[in-house]
Parts: C-alpha cells; sequence; structure tokens
C-alpha cells in the first residue's frame, strides 16, 4: 500500500476509533490524541487527557451517549492534516426521559509525529438537531433551551439537565465560527 493510502487510512482510523468513547476503552481513547492535544466541543474546552476523565465522570452519569462515524474528507500538507469528518451524537438520559439526535462535523487537525498519525486539536460544528422522546412526550424548560443556537439546543439542554454545562457559544453550519474555525486550520495546516 503506498503512503499516501496508509496516511489516509491511519487518520480514518482515528476518526472512527471515537467508539472507544461509547465503549469506555479510555486508553484506547486517549491514544487518539498527541499527548499536548486539545478539544473543544459543547461540554469541554481543554486538554485531550482531561477530556478523557472528564468522559469518565460522564459514563458514571444518567448521560449515555453513542456517535455514529463517518469518512473523513483529508487535505494534507506535509506531515500535518486536517480531517473534517460527518458524524451523529445520540444521547439519552434515562432519568429524565429525554434523548437527543444531533448532527455534526469534528474538524480535526492531526499530525504525523514519529511517524504515527494523531490528533492534535478537535473542535465540532453543529449542523442541526433535535430532541427525542424515548418514553413518551415531557416537559422540558424553554427558558433553558432558548440559551443555546438550535443547532445544538436539544445537546446543550441534555448536558446542562445532566451536569455538564455548554459554557460558550459554539461553531454552526455557515456561522461566522465556523469560518474563523476553518481559517484557522488552513493557517495552522500550512504553518
Amino acid at each position: 500500500m503506498d503512503t499516501y493510502l496508509q496516511d489516509r487510512q491511519s487518520i480514518a482510523d482515528l476518526m472512527t476509533g471515537w467508539m472507544h468513547r461509547d465503549l469506555a476503552e479510555w486508553d484506547q481513547l486517549r491514544a487518539l490524541f498527541h499527548a499536548d492535544g486539545v478539544i473543544e466541543i459543547t461540554w469541554f474546552e481543554g486538554r485531550a487527557s482531561d477530556f478523557v476523565d472528564g468522559s469518565m465522570r460522564m459514563g458514571a452519569s444518567d448521560l449515555r451517549t453513542k456517535h455514529l462515524v463517518a469518512a473523513p474528507v483529508v487535505t494534507f500538507h506535509g506531515s500535518k492534516a486536517i480531517a473534517e469528518t460527518n458524524a451523529m451524537v445520540i444521547a439519552e438520559n434515562a432519568k429524565l426521559q429525554v434523548g437527543c439526535s444531533v448532527h455534526c462535523r469534528f474538524y480535526d487537525e492531526v499530525e504525523k509525529r514519529a511517524g504515527v498519525w494523531k490528533i492534535v486539536k478537535r473542535q465540532a460544528v453543529y449542523d442541526m438537531g433535535s430532541f427525542t422522546f424515548p418514553l413518551g412526550i415531557v416537559d422540558l424548560d424553554a427558558e433553558t433551551i432558548q440559551k443555546y443556537p438550535s443547532e445544538y439546543a436539544a445537546l446543550a439542554y441534555l448536558l446542562d439537565k445532566s451536569g455538564f454545562p455548554v459554557r460558550r457559544v459554539f461553531a454552526t453550519k455557515g456561522s461566522a465560527l465556523e469560518k474563523t474555525m476553518k481559517d484557522a486550520g488552513q493557517a495552522w495546516l500550512r504553518s
């Protein structure tokens, strides 16, 4: 297999490796990131290693999540690459009897160091989302829902009510934040 195809496959494996989070395979999840890797998503911003610790706490809570991850679109520049990957986040808090389904895109800066591709920075762009009601419709707190952009309001609501608050606005499809994120990613790629 030529180097280009090997590199593409290695990066695709990083993206689908997010399944380790859903399976509570914490060491494998940590291994997706370089030691200095960071992540910025709805409920967490900081070092990837701290994210894994937070995910362990989330895994022990009433909140359950599942991530469906597609194949990435990858742009290479030497030992760096940008991977943009469609994903669905499906979440549920059985105690609250409410869930959500959110379509997003992971926007990853990945780098090959010592011959190994790993994630340097993971961010997300939220495209659309909705609530789910596994046992029938329940009343929701409209004031909390309205604090967030509609593209991820259902997810943010569920996170907030489960003890994992969303503290700032994140990129949504076509937003200025998405453009800023992608401009910064391209600048990193070319540096």
